[in-house]
């Protein structure tokens, strides 16, 4: 056996050389275009199309072959069955597998409340649409029927009102489309994601809908927000109305509104019970938000809070603590967590194959063409019947003239074969009408019962016909049908309406008590915060070793604070987001707590106050900037800001500027520059790189900045170093003018 494993093994590894050199020789350029139109444009399509967006009767594949499933197995008025056996019926129709149908038949059921309007009636438990706890039970344990909207779901569906297609594997028929008597379209919530493309429909009140249609036939221009003004749902809640929004949405179908939750105060029990919430939230979304927003202290006037909701519907107890109030606190959970949600319209709807997004009116004006040529066809399978039962009973009347000799020929057949032939000729009639003779009841071989039958085919026949002769006449069934809709399913609306001028409005930010602090930066970057308490005990403040003060400026504790680091970079901070520091504390360390670069550190910090003056920067290459703080404001709650300072050059000196003020500035040269700011014209780009104070000279640089006395001995000898313009060379200074640079 080695010997023939040392034999073959070669010839095996020069047949995969073979194949790999071959491989690579067959391997050729496609272009991505040619590549994506042929590989992934069907794909792309087919997801599109065939799966992910409902079509104008209002249901996607997988719905209707699940309903038409359940239609033909008589469960529109039979008892329910196990959803196991359902399941297993619409894999003939649908290949995507057990699991994938089941999800489909629990969104439809009444126990998931996932519809207004459900087409499944339920038993056991099919779980909860609003939580993602309650999970639905396996589909051997639960079972299910047809609810009885869903007869005008199947209304005359065998009389022709649609298109019916092959199965996947052509051993069925199926509808195209259902023959829905109501807009379904928009009674049902419908949410599709497919490729490039998504779509995300809100439901309408079943009752709200049919009489917005039943007026559309009427007038196409009506105002539909006077009869459907705003969109329902099965989980309640109350929508923030704005009418702008509501018109946007009908006449486009895009935008979007805000839903909130529905709540009740329990006094004597302390709690507050959320028993409605938004449709695009979950229970167990809202509770870990408002846990992590108590753990983060954001929320500390809850005491505790649980999911109850059980067999009578959906409750979230919220027990406060003492003294809170829960109209201000519901404002400020509304404001941040999915207790308030947002609805985005997405009405992207198959028309004729093909997606389209629209609003309200134009679906209205799609499923009224559909609803019309579909009553014309189901009107026209009428008519066709009535016809060919009026043809009989003309037969019928031939023979009233001599029912004696009809029953002479069939008496005097002697082979049955000839029964029809003979008829035919005693009478003159086709050969449907004489079958029809030779299979008649000798009962109805009376003449009153032929003429009323007769009479009565011929109105009704003229009546059909009247109805096909003009398109006003079928919509007039159309909306004669919604009455009817309106009548027999009357559907309260589930979801209220809170005008704007009554939302609470509360900050989120927590309330931050208001005293005076000092604010001390250190040389590496070290920032305490002082309290008067701390200054007045007068205890010699702690340093880390090579360590010593750098900047002091007095401060609020309500106040922001701006660092500046050498990255050209601002990082914004409250002051009270740093505790107050101790004598013996080092305090916060800037560039971790502000979670900076690496390689970055702090080179001032200055305090913006309201950002309604300007500040001043001096650079070492002699550069001044005066720039507005308002540059510096942001409407988000951002922390860093780039390119927020000029970067050509080491900063040295910050101030806010509320005033003008006399700036002196000492160069390496020996030189003073005593200049007023007043000569500096205010900025709005923060990282501008201003004017040259200095005249700019080689290897000149900035040593110092501050007040001309803080540099020279004697006032009288200010008036030379003073510059009435900019850029300046200043004057030289002597060793008896500047003793504070030599002591």
């Amino acid at each position: 056996m080695a010997k023939k494993k040392t034999k073959t093994q070669p010839k095996k590894k020069q047949v995969n050389d073979a194949n790999v050199i071959g491989l690579h020789s067959e391997v050729t350029a496609q272009p991505i275009t040619e590549t994506l139109e042929t590989n992934y444009m069907p794909y792309a399509m087919s997801t599109n199309v065939s799966r992910a967006f409902p079509e104008i009767d209002g249901f996607k594949p997988s719905h209707r072959k699940l309903l038409y499933t359940m239609y033909k197995m008589g469960l529109l008025k039979g008892e329910r069955q196990k959803s196991a056996n359902i399941v297993g019926q619409t894999m003939k129709l649908n290949p995507h597998g057990d699991a994938a149908i089941y999800e489909t038949m629990v969104r439809l059921a009444t126990g998931n409340e996932a519809l207004l309007a459900p087409f499944v009636e339920s038993k056991g438990n099919f779980g909860k649409y609003y939580s993602g706890d309650l999970s639905y039970a396996a589909s051997r344990y639960t079972e299910a029927k047809l609810s009885p909207i869903c007869a005008e779901i199947f209304k005359d569906i065998d009389k022709d009102p649609v298109d019916f297609v092959d199965s996947y594997d052509g051993a069925m028929k199926e509808p195209r489309l259902l023959p829905t008597t109501f807009p379904n379209i928009l009674v049902s919530a419908n949410k599709g994601i497919g490729v490039a493309m998504a779509s995300d429909i809100c439901g309408f009140n079943l009752n709200e809908v049919c009489t917005a249609t039943m007026h559309y036939l009427e007038d196409p221009d009506c105002d539909l927000l006077e009869y459907m003004p705003m969109p329902d749902f099965s989980t309640g809640g109350e929508i923030i109305y704005r009418r702008e929004e509501m018109e946007k949405i009908v006449e486009t179908g895009l935008g979007s509104f805000q839903i909130r939750s529905r709540w009740r105060w329990i006094p004597e029990e302390r709690i507050i019970e959320v028993y409605e919430i938004p449709y695009t939230t979950k229970t167990d979304v809202i509770i870990e938000r408002i846990i992590k927003l108590s753990k983060e202290g954001k929320v500390k006037e809850i005491a505790d809070i649980r999911d109850e909701t059980d067999l009578s519907g959906l409750r979230i107890a919220i027990d406060l603590k003492r003294g809170v109030d829960p109209d201000k606190l519901m404002a400020k959970l509304y404001r941040s967590t999915t207790l308030q949600d947002s609805f985005s319209c997405n009405f992207n709807v198959l028309v004729d194959g093909y997606p389209r997004v629209m609003g309200v009116r134009q679906i209205l004006h799609e499923w009224v063409a559909w609803r019309v040529e579909s009553t014309r066809r189901r009107v026209s399978f009428d008519l066709g019947k009535k016809s060919e039962r009026l043809h009989l009973l003309h037969g019928l009347e031939a023979i009233l003239l001599d029912i004696d000799k009809a029953i002479a020929i069939i008496r005097g057949t002697k082979l049955e074969a000839e029964v029809v032939p003979n008829l035919m000729r005693g009478f003159d009639i086709d050969e449907t009408q004489a079958e029809f003779v030779a299979e008649i009841k000798l009962r109805n071989i009376n003449e009153e019962y032929i003429l009323n039958r007769t009479k009565d085919i011929e109105g009704e026949i003229a009546e059909l016909e009247d109805i096909l002769s003009s398109e006003d006449k079928i919509k007039q069934v159309i909306s004669d049908e919604l009455a009817a809709v309106n009548k027999k399913y009357v559907m309260p609306r589930r979801t209220g309406r809170i005008d704007p001028a009554d939302v609470i409005e509360v900050s989120l930010e927590p309330e931050v008590e208001e005293y005076p602090v000092t604010i001390m930066l250190s040389h590496e970057g070290y920032l305490k915060k002082l309290t008067d308490r701390v200054l007045k005990t007068g205890a010699a403040l702690r340093y880390k070793d090579g360590d010593k003060p750098f900047i002091e400026f007095p401060s609020s504790n309500t106040h922001e604070l701006l660092v500046f680091t050498d990255k050209s970079q601002v990082y914004k901070c409250k002051v009270a987001s740093f505790e107050d520091t101790k004598s013996a504390q080092l305090g916060s360390y800037l560039p971790t707590d502000l979670e900076m670069d690496p390689d970055e550190s702090v080179i001032w910090v200055i305090d913006p106050e309201d950002y309604k003056a300007d500040v001043l920067f001096v650079f070492e290459n002699g550069r001044v900037v005066r720039v507005a703080l308002a540059g510096y404001v942001t409407k988000t709650n951002r922390k860093r800001l780039k390119n927020a300072i000029y970067g050509g050059s080491k900063l040295l000196f910050a101030q806010v500027l509320k005033e003008d003020r006399d700036l002196a500035l000492v160069s390496n040269d020996g030189r003073l520059m005593n200049f007023n700011t007043s000569l500096l014209k205010t900025k709005t780009t923060t990282s501008t790189q201003g004017v040259q104070a200095f005249t700019a000279k080689k290897n000149r640089i900035v040593t110092a900045v501050g007040a001309a006395e803080d540099f020279l001995g004697s006032e009288a000898w200010t008036e030379r170093f003073c510059a009435q313009a900019l850029p300046s060379a200043g004057a030289l200074m002597k060793e008896n003018d500047m003793p504070s640079l030599f002591d």
